[in-house]
């Protein structure tokens, strides 16, 4: 696969901005270090393999303790880190030598055809998936992957318009919630998608 863009690259890098330890992000989320990445939702050998060149290896099996908890669990925990400071050069060489590779994979095993769309398109719908995942499947009792869904279909037909339409649409799910980053973010991939569109 190319490389990802440099708009939606910068896209990503604007929406995530640096997370440290100490100030856990809210919601689902799990203790966030560095360009967004989740130790809630990553293991043991894919968190040492991805720092073990960019922290120091007592911060490391400190992290380590924190791998796989969420929620409320990762916010009782946050105030224990406080003290570790994550630096953003060494952020931004995992996120672009590690993350990046890794999520461009799991855009294209959700969105089949990916390849097929132009650069940026495929850009910001790597941003999408490194936000939100790549689950196609709703929540229970909540209607809240359809776009993910449209998305998809809009993927194989190579329909930049729709693309760009249900990412907008996506929005519904964030307003009113004090989350304008998301919605922000949503308006930006749209605009990527749309400025792709020869």
């Amino acid at each position: 696969m190319q490389p990802i863009s440099p708009k939606a690259l910068q896209l990503i890098l604007q929406s995530e901005g640096l997370n440290q330890p100490g100030i856990w992000p809210g919601g689902a989320s799990g203790i966030t270090i560095g360009i967004g990445y989740d130790l809630g939702y990553t293991t043991i050998d894919r968190f040492e393999s991805d720092w073990n060149k960019a922290i120091p290896g007592p911060t490391l099996l400190r992290l380590r303790e924190v791998i796989g908890l969420t929620g409320i669990k990762a916010k009782n925990k946050a105030a224990q880190l406080a003290d570790i400071k994550i630096k953003r050069v060494e952020s931004e060489k995992v996120f672009t030598e590690k993350t990046i590779p890794q999520e461009q994979l799991r855009t294209q095993i959700a969105f089949p055809g990916l390849e097929n769309l132009p650069a940026d398109a495929q850009g910001a719908l790597v941003s999408l998936v490194y936000n939100r995942g790549a689950s196609m499947i709703d929540s229970p009792g909540k209607d809240n992957r359809k776009e993910m869904r449209a998305i998809k279909a809009a993927v194989a037909k190579g329909d930049l318009k729709e693309i760009a339409k249900q990412l907008r649409s996506m929005k519904r799910l964030w307003e009113g919630k004090g989350l304008n980053g998301l919605i922000k973010r949503r308006e930006d991939e749209a605009l990527l998608v749309e400025g792709s569109i020869a």
